[in-house]
């Protein structure tokens, strides 16, 4: 715990405002393809099984997610696949090893088809949001769905190298859904370690890097706010040694660090959870760097070494 305190102590956190209605950093995004209004409400689908994949359409089963941890948004809550790491349990490979993480990549695929099923109004504690969003692209036209999924199952590959165990909270990228409320859902039956839900940004076209979003305290998760900040914290800074994008020229004062209590995804979590928005996808040169695959490979060994000094520290 003196780690986390050293961490905590030296890391100041902004709080950074909505300006639309989805769970993302900047919800509605600039060029984003806006759902209409006023659709009946409707389930989503579940987040994992429904033949989807990436966005060549290709129908598959989802082979990308441990059948033995496999969350559905119909099924009932199961026990805890987690039963989370006991103290005595040796970490000797890799701090990850043993540990349960869930990975969240935002949005999804089918999203814009399907306008009665994201707009449905959901509640996050503190009020009601979208049940999920669509998303932002780049200026070519390459959306932020695709390169959540992409990045999620490459940082899987990484995490279960390390000895991890990987949730998925959707199944492939050509579904609608789930809603934010599921998405916290599923981190929260597994009992994880911790959970990220992942993303891009769609700020201005002069706007650049990347930045970490912990929860503020909205009550009932007030437990994981600590644990979470420092998650934030040591994902931060392993991104930014790792990946060469520079942290964030419009948020966060710097830091690349905001705090907000207006997200679902975070409000609704028991167990530690971060939103990572990877970099800005209407600035050219981060764009560059997000539709690279040898940057999202680094970009996952990043993530994954900044999960591994969270866990060395707390676990």
């Amino acid at each position: 715990m003196a780690a986390l305190a050293v961490l905590l102590a030296g890391t100041a956190v902004v709080a950074q405002a909505l300006t639309g209605s989805g769970d993302n950093a900047t919800e509605q995004h600039p060029g984003a393809a806006a759902p209409t209004s006023g659709q009946t409400s409707a389930q989503a689908t579940s987040p994992v099984g429904e033949p989807e994949d990436a966005r060549t359409g290709v129908s598959a089963v989802s082979p990308l997610t441990d059948t033995s941890r496999t969350a559905s948004a119909s099924a009932s809550p199961s026990p805890s696949v987690s039963r989370s790491r006991s103290a005595s349990q040796a970490r000797t490979a890799s701090p990850l090893a043993g540990a349960v993480i869930v990975l969240d990549p935002g949005h999804n695929g089918g999203n814009s088809r399907h306008p009665e099923i994201i707009n449905r109004q959901v509640r996050v504690v503190n009020g009601s949001k979208a049940c999920d969003t669509t998303g932002t692209e780049t200026d070519d036209g390459d959306p932020e769905h695709e390169f959540t999924w992409d990045l999620a199952v490459r940082l899987r590959t990484v995490l279960r190298e390390r000895g991890a165990t990987v949730v998925l909270t959707r199944g492939s990228n050509t579904g609608a859904g789930p809603c934010i409320t599921e998405r916290a859902a599923i981190g929260n039956r597994a009992g994880a370690d911790l959970a990220i839900s992942l993303h891009a940004d769609g700020a201005g076209s002069s706007d650049r890097g990347f930045h970490l979003i912990a929860p503020g305290s909205v009550g009932s998760n007030s437990s994981i706010v600590t644990p979470s900040k420092h998650l934030a914290i040591a994902v931060r800074n392993a991104f930014e040694k790792g990946t060469g994008m520079p942290r964030s020229t419009y948020t966060g004062s710097g830091k690349a660090l905001t705090v907000r209590t207006d997200l679902g995804g975070l409000n609704l979590s028991t167990v530690p959870k971060v939103f990572l928005e990877c970099g800005n996808m209407r600035n050219a040169t981060d764009a560059g760097l997000l539709g690279s695959p040898s940057w999202r490979d680094r970009a996952a060994r990043a993530i994954a070494d900044g999960m591994a000094t969270h866990l060395a520290a707390t676990g």
